[in-house]
């Protein structure tokens, strides 16, 4: 007799375990479930098994191969492009099933007697067998009822908690004949319990269903996949152990040490080649891999750990489960239901909460307590805050009861009853989290203005008239779409400073949440009237005689964003001619690809009207792109240069604040004007901050991150940008295209490589030690001046991501190519030596 072995499943619900396995190939008791089954049906002398593979098929190819040394003769069946289905799968085999054969779930434990069922099958003669058992709550499985003769009459997959009319369930094991196979379609995917059975039942097709006696547990989910060890390791369930029982109860391997003074409570399953340190405690239920070493005094009550596991001194681990390769440094918490996925790092005195779930290859930095799941990215930190404010996967990340959290923390650090604003842009998204943030806030007292959909420019800027201890503004992330950004602001509408922020973290970290009484919950509020506030300051600022006397036309693309209904409102106030495009709202972002082709649509409509020229607003009203009046777009390093010579011209003497990678081009033209220029670190915190503690400065900022007019609001500004070029171009009575004709041609480039988080310091570290200190500047990264030239090289870790950024600026193009290339190749074999060394050792 064959057994189909359906072992394609993905197991999404067992994840991260399933990452990088499948699920018949996740081990229970340091065997995958697929061998657990193959031990089952060798004990009922089925010899022939057939795996239907779909989802990383090599993993039990390499593990079984032919089957010889398990008792059988293993044979693969995989399903190349598409999944085919419970049903399906099995009848892409259809040819090898030519008499009586059996059908079973590769993920699931269980010791049912199939010799039994295949007498039962025989006996009722029937055409197909449903093996079934009974389970207190029925729910999560197919309910199937059966009359007097045990023939199904119906059957209910998945029934909600009303539906239920049996606790029979389906099993995922049956017994067909191959003619059965004829109702099935080829190549196409169909499921047993919601295609095949139906058919069979409304066919008439002898159908019966024995309830077989014995154990059966479905490992479908991370509870039910710990509640089969455990019943295992208690008897309740016939398996066969990898290991021999030294003592009644336990289990161990080979080449294992177990130190003297270790105490082990039995029911335990050690593995092979293990070290138990001295003191440690092995609690019943306990499961331990291969070559896993368990540190003194550690503390283990029932975790499940995989091979290769180290689990440091003085360690908590309970009832979690700890994947292949993980290290768990000392003194750290592993809680209830947690699981650490492959090759993770959890560091000393680290805490992972109770459910949470860890993806592979993830670290979490010593002392950090982690109470989310952690999925995408390297590493759970021990810091919120990164390069600019709080930023993670929209909805991954940052999730509803994760803002709701930091809202309590950042109201925690306040004082009861004090007042700070939410604003957002218009993404859905955004409404949901900034609601949440809210909440948190109000639940610890805190009263909230609501500034609801509001571009950043205007939230800064009304800030000081409203009396508050500070703001918040959530929008998608300004460089990645799928990114969330949410940013604190002071009372001056600046960015909270690293003190301020360490505070937040530590009360979010430390659950150190202030909780109100009813009578004290903050209240929302809503204010108005903050276009006019806004427009009020705009206006104080301008020329506005000369825009509206200003005979230019200008083409606005809003990109489906907040700051177009607000733009639009002010230039009419100046009577200024604006064609505006994409200005209705939309709940999502274009892409960046979609922004491209707005603005090749955009230059088009520049060249159709004659216009003076057009730009491009971005990040909710804080960046732009401009695009000349012959439909070339202006941006990056040039678009700084050129605000730089627009201002200084107008403004004399002026100081310009840029970062510490703006194109070279800034001071020549500063010096033509007799200005400063100031640089800072390339982040824009930094950028506010010089701008707002420096004297006499007229400008800030760049073409990669936007403009401050530090008279106007402490951020950066698209709307007024615009409308101080269309003042500076009246007054200087040239055309954008004249202007960019001036400016100095000074070769900038930038190139960027891969570089591991852990070798950036030692990076860093190698370039200041191989340089004349003469010659750096380490306002941020390494900057390698030839001062003879007036030409540099800046190598700059990136901040959020595990990149190198190398520029290289002169007046000298074939000195830049040059100087590029060689520290592209410095660089690199730097990070390639460091790597070789961290594997080595």
């Amino acid at each position: 007799m064959r057994a189909v072995l359906m072992a394609g499943g993905s197991g999404t619900r067992l994840r991260p375990l399933t990452c990088d396995l499948p699920k018949p190939m996740v081990p229970v008791l340091n065997r995958p479930i697929a061998e657990h089954i193959v031990n089952l049906l060798r004990r009922n002398n089925i010899t022939e098994v057939i795996a239907t593979l779909y989802y990383l098929p090599d993993v039990m190819r390499d593990y079984f191969q032919d089957g010889e040394d398990f008792g059988v003769q293993m044979t693969y069946a995989v399903e190349e492009d598409q999944p085919l289905g419970t049903a399906g799968c099995v009848k892409n085999i259809a040819e090898l099933l030519d008499d009586t054969f059996l059908v079973i779930s590769g993920d699931s434990i269980t010791d049912f007697d199939l010799q039994e069922a295949l007498r039962f099958h025989r006996e009722k003669g029937a055409k197909a067998t449903m093996v079934l058992t009974r389970v207190p709550n029925p729910i999560e499985f197919g309910v199937v009822i059966t009359d007097d003769e045990n023939r199904v009459v119906r059957f209910l997959e998945k029934p909600s908690t009303s539906e239920i009319f049996s606790d029979t369930v389906n099993t995922g094991t049956y017994i067909l004949e191959p003619e059965m196979l004829d109702y099935l379609p080829a190549g196409i995917e169909q499921d047993f319990s919601k295609d095949f059975f139906p058919l069979l039942l409304e066919k008439g097709e002898p159908m019966y269903g024995y309830v077989a006696d014995g154990y059966w547990c479905d490992v479908g989910h991370l509870d039910a996949y710990r509640e089969a060890h455990y019943d295992a390791m208690a008897g309740k369930v016939l398996v066969d152990y990898a290991y021999p029982e030294q003592r009644e109860g336990l289990y161990v391997g080979q080449n294992t040490y177990i130190d003297p003074t270790a105490k082990i409570h039995p029911p335990v399953l050690i593995g092979n080649n293990c070290r138990i340190g001295p003191r440690a405690v092995l609690e019943p239920g306990t499961v331990i891999g291969d070559n896993v070493t368990i540190g003194s005094d550690a503390d283990l009550k029932r975790p499940i750990i995989w091979n290769g596991a180290i689990i440091g001194e003085e360690t908590h681990l309970r009832a979690c489960i700890i994947s292949r390769g993980t290290r768990v440094d000392r003194r750290s918490h592993v809680l209830e239901g947690a699981v650490v996925g492959a090759l993770s790092t959890v560091g000393e005195e680290a805490q992972i909460s109770p459910g949470v779930r860890v993806w592979p290859s993830k670290i979490i930095e010593s002392g950090a307590t982690l109470n989310i799941n952690l999925i995408w990215g390297n590493t759970a930190q021990r810091n919120l805050f990164g390069q600019r404010g709080v930023a993670g996967l929209a909805n991954i990340d940052i999730t509803p009861e994760f803002a709701v959290k930091l809202g309590a923390a950042y109201g925690s650090t306040l004082k009861p009853g004090a007042h700070v604003t939410v604003s957002r842009d218009q993404r859905s998204i955004s409404r949901m989290v900034s609601r949440s943030l809210i909440a948190g806030l109000m639940s610890v007292g805190i009263n909230v203005q609501n500034l609801e959909a509001t571009a950043i420019p205007v939230a800064r800027a009304v800030l000081p008239t409203l009396e508050v201890a500070g703001g918040i503004h959530v929008r998608l992330h300004p460089d990645r779409t799928n990114y969330l950004l949410i940013e604190f602001f002071n009372e001056k509408g600046i960015d909270i400073p690293k003190g301020k922020e360490k505070k937040i973290e530590g009360a979010y970290f430390k659950e150190d949440l202030r909780r109100s009484q009813i009578h004290e919950i903050g209240t929302v509020t809503y204010p108005t009237r903050l276009v006019e506030t806004y427009a009020t300051a705009f206006e104080k600022r301008l020329n506005v005689e000369s825009i509206r006397s200003s005979k230019s036309k200008v083409v606005i693309d809003y990109g489906y964003a907040v700051s177009g209904a607000v733009l639009p409102i002010l230039l009419g106030k100046f009577g200024c001619d604006a064609v505006v495009l994409n200005a209705s709202l939309s709940a999502t972002a274009p892409s960046a690809d979609e922004r491209e082709v707005l603005l090749g649509q955009l230059g088009q409509v520049v060249q159709a009207l004659q216009a003076t020229f057009g730009v491009q607003v971005t990040a909710n009203g804080e960046q732009l792109i401009l695009v000349d009046e012959v439909g070339s777009p202006i941006r990056g390093e040039t678009l700084t240069a050129l605000m730089t010579h627009m201002i200084l011209t107008a403004q004399p003497r002026g100081t310009i604040v840029v970062p510490v990678h703006a194109s070279g081009a800034i001071e020549q033209i500063a010096h033509r004007h007799d200005g400063q220029v100031i640089r800072t670190k390339a982040n824009p915190t930094a950028l506010m901050e010089a701008c707002h503690t420096n004297n006499n400065v007229v400008l800030g900022g760049s073409g990669d991150m936007g403009f401050i007019f530090p008279q106007l609001h402490p951020g950066f500004d698209a709307m007024f940008c615009i409308a101080k070029l269309i003042e500076m171009l009246l007054i200087q009575e040239r055309s954008l295209g004249q202007i960019w004709g001036e400016l100095p041609r000074v070769s900038h480039r930038v190139q960027t490589i891969r570089c591991p988080w852990t070798v950036k310091g030692a990076l860093m570290r190698y370039l200041v030690e191989t340089h004349p200190a003469d010659d750096l500047e380490l306002i941020d990264g390494v900057k390698v001046v030839d001062r003879a030239r007036q030409s540099w090289v800046l190598i700059l870790p990136d901040a959020g991501e595990p990149l190198v950024h190398i520029f290289a600026n002169s007046d000298d193009r074939d000195w830049v190519d040059q100087h590029l290339q060689e520290y592209r190749q410095r660089v690199q074999s730097f990070i390639e030596k460091e790597q070789g060394i961290k594997e080595a050792s």
